[in-house]
This record gives C-alpha cells, structure tokens and sequence, in this order.
C-alpha cells in the first residue's frame, strides 16, 4: 500500500472516484460530473497509481470494486457530503421549486399514499410535478440506478437484508433506506364465501382454492414457503400482478388471497370482503422508501422524503 499525503493528493480524483463507485459505470459517471469519459478515465488511472490500486475493475459491462475500492469509499463519501453541506446553497423551496420526482410503487401503495402526497405538493410546492410509475419487481435498485426513478416505495425484505450484509462488511452498497412502517397479512374472501362462517383452520386454508398476487408472475410467494415449512401445500388457481385486481376477483368469486391488511381498504371492494387471521406465522410487511446514494445529498429529493415519511407517521 502507497504512503499517500495530501499535499501530493489533487482532491478532485476522489470526487472523480466517488461518483464512478456510485455509478459502476465511466460513462454514467462523466454524464455526472460534466467531463469526458477520456477526463474521467484519466482521473481515475492517476488516482490508481497514487493508492497503488486498481480500485475498479471491469467485469463484464460493469466495474466492480476492489477491497480497498470498497474500503475506502465510505470515508471518501462522507467528507464529500460533509463539505457539500457546508458549501450548500440554502435549504429547498418548495414554494418556488419546479422539479419533477418519479416514484414506483405498486398500485396499492399508490393509492394510500398519492391523495395525501398530491394534498402537500397541491399546499406547499404547486409547480412540483409527480410521475408514478409501475413497480413490477422485488428489488428496484436497477430502476433506481439507472435512473428509471428516483425513489422506490413498497415491500424489500431481500434488498434490505443484502444492504444490512454489505453494511456490516462497511460497504454502503450503493443505496439507502427509511422504514415507514410496519404491517400484516391476512387472509380475504367474500362476505358469504363458506368459510366465511366458520373458524379458519390450516386444514381449510390449503383445501380452498387461492389467487396469489405476484409482481413477478411466480406462482409461489412467501406464502407457500410458510406453508411448505409446515409440509403443507395450497392450491393457486390465479396468479396476478395488481392488488386492485385481487379485490375484485375475491369479492366476485370463491378464491381467497392473502393481503397486507392496510391494502384491503384501498381496493375499493372493502365492503365486499371478509379478513380472517392466516392460521399459520408469516413474516410481518415491512414498506420502506429506498433510494440511491447519489440522490442521498439532494435537498429537494430529502424533502420529498420527509414528505413521505410524515404521512406514513400519521396514518400508521
């Protein structure tokens, strides 16, 4: 390892080595700075002969980090941050601001959490815009990262568990998180549906016949891994990608699903529905925002965090 002094050290090359860890990418990494891929290139070859490491490596159409790449980041990015702070221009002003945040979320959430969101931008930022977009998968971090959305609201157990491992190994992983609040599942039907009126068993839930709400199109989910942990097994019938859609297709027919409880008031079917407690232990539903580091110093995404956070405080 080099003995490295600042008076030798140009600081610029660790802003130059801090977005390139953030993006894995020197062309995403010069769109970032301003600069030419051949600029940035080039920053990064002369910051690699001062440590006396690669830092970055190419896999593939990747650039993975080196241990002391991975080592020295979380330093680097909090000096960096710590500075832009100082230097920062005032805080946000909602009143006069006319950004454009793009969130994805699954159709429920959208519909517990834009009437109040619309509410506060309508009130306090009325030249902000909003864009939601679709959320068809488990772990957004590749829409995040390729900038696809800003920021991603819903259910994340793998992701958060991966960035918990890579926190503790002192990597930031790329990517931050908020819990907003924590929930639970229970099992639907329709008001009138025969086990409507007697005590839901395990032995009755896996003879009913079920629809699976799946982002993926899988037709086995958390569910199935609890029941097959107990050498019990359910028969899904449907599989669907929209909780609204489960709603309806519950209330119209003999199905049961199982969905997060705070969901079922905002199907528009709630009147329709009957919840009865799952009669077997499932993890609880964790919703939190989850965003990437670069957006991590932006005053006017951290405001729309807040937002957010204040209403999940309030309704939960």
């Amino acid at each position: 390892m080099h003995d490295v002094s600042l008076r030798s050290l140009d600081l610029n090359l660790l802003k130059v080595f801090d977005v390139v860890m953030s993006e894995r990418s020197l062309t995403r990494a010069a769109e970032q700075l301003a600069l030419t891929q051949p600029a940035v290139s080039n920053a990064l070859r002369r910051l690699r002969e001062t440590l006396g490491d690669e830092l970055l490596v190419r896999k593939g159409r990747a650039l993975e980090p080196t241990p002391r790449a991975e080592a020295l980041w979380p330093t680097v990015r909090g000096c960096l941050r710590q500075l832009e702070v100082a230097l920062a221009p005032p805080d946000f002003d909602p009143a006069s601001a006319t950004s454009t945040f793009i969130l994805t979320m699954a159709d429920a959430t959208a519909a517990y959490t834009m009437p109040g969101l619309l509410a506060i931008i309508t009130a306090l930022a009325p030249q902000v815009s909003l864009r939601v977009v679709p959320l068809t998968t488990r772990d957004p971090r590749q829409l995040l990262e390729d900038g696809y959305a800003d920021l991603a609201v819903g259910h994340f157990p793998s992701v958060l568990a991966d960035l918990t491992a890579r926190a503790q190994a002192g990597d930031s992983g790329g990517f931050l998180h908020h819990r907003l609040f924590t929930g639970d599942y229970v099992c639907v039907m329709r008001k009138g549906h025969p086990l409507a009126r007697e005590p839901l068993t395990l032995e009755r839930f896996c003879d009913a016949r079920h629809m699976l709400v799946s982002f993926s199109g899988r037709p086995f989910g958390f569910v199935d891994q609890a029941l097959a942990a107990l050498g019990q097994r359910r028969h899904v019938v449907l599989t669907v990608n929209q909780f609204f859609t489960a709603g309806k297709v519950v209330a119209q027919s003999d199905v049961l699903t199982v969905l997060p409880r705070h969901f079922v008031g905002v199907t528009g079917y709630a009147h329709e529905l009957v919840l009865r407690e799952l009669p077997f232990p499932v993890p609880p539903i964790q919703v939190d925002t989850l965003w990437h580091l670069r957006k991590d110093g932006d005053r006017a995404h951290a405001w729309l965090r807040g937002q957010i956070a204040d209403l999940a405080s309030k309704a939960f």
